[in-house]
């Protein structure tokens, strides 16, 4: 299966991991909210710019992706009012919630690059290996 990268997704993912890196160093400098907050804007930015602007707003508005949504949205909401611990903590628990379908997805999009990809399969490779190895 090949994914067509366009230059767009290609920013898409560029800000996504730029938001990742600020939310982290947030979170590692005593949960500092303006590091958060560009983080969150760089997350939204890139994952709208990588699925694209009507993907993303029928994502966060499906009835389905309601508790996400809310958790998510309440999360941000936290981080500004200066609850950034449990803002993070409902932010991470709504993007597992909304983007838990696409999990084997970014796996098979991750496992074909280069570096990234032997250590995602490096773990499956060894624990394939123990399993037949004890037959």
């Amino acid at each position: 299966m090949v994914y067509e990268i366009t230059e767009q997704k290609k920013v898409g993912l560029g800000l996504i991991g730029f938001g990742i890196a600020f939310s982290f160093l947030g979170v590692i400098l005593y949960f500092d909210r303006g590091l958060l907050a560009l983080g969150n804007l760089f997350w939204l930015t890139g994952v709208g710019l990588l699925l694209g602007w009507q993907s993303t707003w029928r994502l966060f508005t499906n009835v389905n992706n309601l508790r996400g949504t809310v958790c998510f949205l309440l999360g941000i909401f936290l981080i500004f009012v200066r609850w950034p611990i449990i803002g993070i903590i409902l932010e991470i628990y709504g993007c597992i919630v909304l983007f838990g379908g696409f999990w084997s997805s970014v796996r098979i999009f991750l496992s074909q690059i280069p570096f990234v990809g032997w250590i995602i399969q490096y773990p499956l490779m060894v624990l394939d290996h123990l399993i037949r190895g004890s037959r």
